[in-house]
């Protein structure tokens, strides 16, 4: 079961109450949480290459998340290299250098 998210409530709960409350409650909470459609893992990287795509910084945060939902390193240094043909090259460089160091971290 996927852990309960507040990462929107911690950053932005102040600030955007119900965006925070929609990104943990129902992005994560419930989204996430359907596993029996799809797990964690493979969730994870469907967001990573998203996200790739569109070179944004949370890209980072979902790596790490893969990395904590199984993904294995070769997962993602093999989904970067796929997607950099669709995405370009800059951004699979910009992948890999957050890759390189959440997956080679102990």
């Amino acid at each position: 079961m996927a852990k309960k998210q507040t990462a929107g409530r911690d950053n932005l709960g102040e600030f955007a109450p119900q965006f925070a409350a929609l990104n943990d409650d129902v992005l994560f909470g419930e989204v996430w949480s359907r596993e029996s459609e799809l797990s964690p893992r493979d969730r994870s990287m469907i967001t990573c290459a998203s996200l790739m795509t569109q070179g944004v910084p949370q890209l980072e945060a979902h790596l790490k998340m893969a990395k904590q939902n199984g993904v294995t390193k070769e997962e993602i240094v093999e989904l970067i290299t796929h997607v950099a043909f669709y995405t370009g090259w800059p951004k699979a460089w910009s992948a890999f250098n957050l890759a390189k160091d959440i997956f080679d971290e102990e």
